[in-house]
């Protein structure tokens, strides 16, 4: 097994190797680290490239442009309208993600070429290899690099060489397309899409660090957050049911298993060939 110290340096000869470089870079933890590490090595070499979408919460976006002002990144922004411009995306079927990220990646694919950038990274990491990802298929025939993959590292290893690096958010919460809040074959329409985002912003907003809640029926808002800060959510459930009404959901719900990343996977048969 490769020490953390060999997977970064793995990682940094696969940068060297590729030259100049653009990253999909969502401000994240993972892109961060990734932006941030090929800088480093690759310098002006390396750009970043955030999509600009109502699938992903503004601060993040926000965070991407203050990340690459505050460094000197040179960075792209494409504007995307996904429910309208993708066909199939918004009645959510089982390859929601691939049909999304062949688009998206294209496009991205699209700027490399114009800008005369052999590589096009995304911020994978070994952990998202044990979910169903079939945005992995899409990458993968677009010929889209995930270096932190190639490196095998975790996202705990990426957090440990984010803090040592004195990266900001190193800690930052796991976040996540806004679409994988919805049931697979429930409409995701942008009003749903904002009513999702405005809930999560008023629970962070409330100290609650890691969070999802996730749609269903369009009115039920089911609520996900760790295990250890189930009583205090419920504590506090009068004043968020209240902020949940206003967001547009009827119901809210406490999820009493916790936050788990792909929880709309669990009960439901996938067919992953598609």
């Amino acid at each position: 097994m490769m020490s953390l110290s060999e997977k970064k340096t793995r990682l940094e000869t696969i940068l060297r190797n590729c030259g100049n470089v653009l990253v999909a870079f969502s401000g994240g933890v993972d892109s961060s680290f990734l932006l941030a590490i090929s800088h480093s090595v690759l310098k002006d070499r390396a750009a970043a490239v955030t999509l600009k979408s109502v699938l992903f919460p503004e601060r993040e976006m926000e965070d991407a442009a203050s990340f690459c002002r505050k460094r000197g990144i040179r960075h792209f922004e494409i504007e995307v309208r996904p429910l309208e411009e993708i066909g199939g995306f918004a009645a959510n079927p089982v390859n929601r993600c691939y049909l999304c990220k062949y688009r998206l990646f294209s496009q991205i694919r699209e700027l490399a070429d114009k800008e005369n950038i052999p590589f096009v990274f995304d911020g994978s990491n070994v952990d998202d290899l044990s979910d169903y990802r079939p945005g992995r298929k899409a990458l993968n025939e677009l010929t889209i690099r995930s270096p932190l993959q190639e490196a095998g590292l975790t996202k705990e290893d990426i957090r440990t060489l984010s803090k040592e690096m004195g990266l900001e958010g190193w800690d930052k919460p796991s976040r996540a397309c806004l679409a994988s809040r919805f049931v697979y074959g429930e409409t995701i329409t942008e009003e749903r899409l904002r009513m999702v985002s405005r809930a999560e912003e008023f629970l962070m907003d409330l100290g609650f660090k890691q969070v999802r809640v996730r749609i269903h029926g369009g009115t039920l808002a089911r609520i996900e957050v760790m295990p250890d800060e189930i009583e205090k959510i419920l504590d506090m459930r009068t004043v968020i049911d209240r902020q949940l009404k206003e967001c547009g959901f009827v119901y809210s719900s406490v999820d009493l298993n916790g936050f788990r990343s792909g929880s709309m996977n669990e009960g439901k048969h996938i067919n992953y060939e598609y």
